[in-house]
């Protein structure tokens, strides 16, 4: 099995870039980025000093309900490349460690499945979980804020 690290679809950036609304109804705050420290969630990669990046509530589920977290992310001020490889850990990867949480078709985490994980032992434990027929994709989560990263999907 192969793993898809999987970005902030493009047609979410672009309604966000365009004067749209964030997940609590607000437009999207616009700030200069001071170096690293602010991953955008479209490309991957950290936005870099003196770019002017969004920052908005994000809720990477498809509906409300009792476990679609709403939290705070960065995207790009302007139109970026959507991060699109296979197997390649994303460059916006940088902590020593992330949570590598799994949920299931409805949407809901899979008890147990959580953990903290050093970030070169990322891609081997996305695997892992996936081959569990419970577990429908993962999440990539801040281990220290919790805040949404990116999404896992199996291939």
């Amino acid at each position: 099995m192969t793993v898809t690290f999987t970005a902030l679809p493009t047609d979410h950036a672009d309604h966000l870039r365009n004067g749209g609304k964030d997940a609590y109804g607000n437009l999207p705050e616009t700030a200069i980025s001071d170096g690293p420290g602010h991953p955008c969630r479209h490309c991957l990669n950290n936005i870099d000093a003196g770019d002017a990046f969004l920052v908005l509530a994000y809720r990477p589920f498809p509906s409300l309900q009792p476990y679609a977290e709403t939290g705070p992310i960065f995207l790009h001020a302007k139109s970026c490349e959507r991060y699109g490889a296979t197997e390649v850990l994303p460059p916006m990867l940088q902590s020593p460690d992330y949570i590598v949480r799994g949920y299931d078709a409805d949407d809901r985490i899979v008890y147990g499945s959580g953990a903290v994980t050093p970030t070169t032992d990322i891609a081997d434990r996305a695997k892992m979980l996936l081959a569990r027929e419970d577990i429908a994709y993962l999440h990539v989560r801040s281990a220290r804020n919790n805040c949404y990263q990116c999404r896992i999907d199996r291939n």
